[in-house]
């Protein structure tokens, strides 16, 4: 087997299994390990995958910060519906927390509720979408205001949580490892999620399908401390299994 062959049929793995360690493709190609290492890090350089702890993963894990304006115009369809699963769940005379994230403002535009309506916020784009019904009450947390986000962290925002209580926070996250948990690219915003998970009976992730299998900078938490996980319908079998077993509530929303 020549060396292209070998990175092909590598990729083809990878293609259908999103990860695979080095010892299982030197006992598939039958080569040893010190040639599969070279082909991985060959590999990498031409930036094909991304080797992580004696393995290789189809896509770099780890996530860095973007603007809001440009994270707006990815997976439009898939935000959009998982905002419309996650509206459904509001009840009458709610008070919810809704953090940051543009998967929160699809949520945001989806919210019609029949009865009044309060909404504690650290996102100005929330705030500014929800502010057109008069049947929503808005609190706006205070702090410093991240730019690349549009939302409000540091204590300021967290003080002011220790006075309400909501039945349910809807949070976006940059990355859900299914082993270290949900993250953010910020640590002053993953103390914030911090706080609002305490301050909420339950945690509600809405995630597109491309979060998973990725981290971002700072940890929320651990998976356990996750009620919900709304997201779309090009999840992979097996990473859906595995959230319910582990005891998560899931909700799919289907595409097309």
């Amino acid at each position: 087997m020549t060396k292209e062959e070998r990175h092909n049929l590598i990729l083809d793995y990878l293609m259908q299994h999103n990860s695979v360690l080095v010892s299982d493709l030197a006992n598939k190609l039958n080569v040893s390990s010190v040639t599969i290492r070279k082909d991985l890090t060959e590999l990498e350089k031409e930036k094909k995958l991304y080797r992580n702890h004696g393995r290789a993963i189809l896509i770099n894990p780890y996530i860095n910060d973007r603007n809001v304006n440009e994270k707006e115009k990815f997976f439009v369809e898939e935000k959009r519906l998982i905002g419309v699963c996650a509206a459904k769940l509001i009840t009458a005379k709610d008070s919810i927390l809704i953090a940051s994230g543009t998967t929160m403002h699809y949520f945001a535009r989806q919210i019609h509720p029949l009865e009044h309506l309060t909404v504690i916020t650290a996102s100005l784009q929330v705030s500014e979408i929800l502010s057109q019904n008069p049947d929503i009450d808005i609190i706006q947390l205070g702090g410093l205001l991240r730019h690349s986000s549009l939302s409000v962290v540091t204590k300021y925002a967290e003080q002011m949580l220790s006075n309400f209580s909501c039945s349910k926070l809807y949070m976006g996250v940059d990355g859900i490892d299914l082993d270290f948990g949900i993250t953010t690219t910020d640590m002053m915003e993953a103390n914030l999620n911090r706080v609002m998970m305490q301050t909420a009976q339950k945690t509600i992730v809405l995630a597109d399908s491309s979060k998973f299998g990725r981290r971002g900078f700072s940890k929320i938490s651990d998976m356990e401390e996750v009620d919900h996980i709304i997201t779309d319908s090009h999840i992979s079998p097996a990473t859906a299994k595995r959230i319910e077993e582990m005891g998560i509530e899931l909700t799919i929303a289907e595409l097309g």
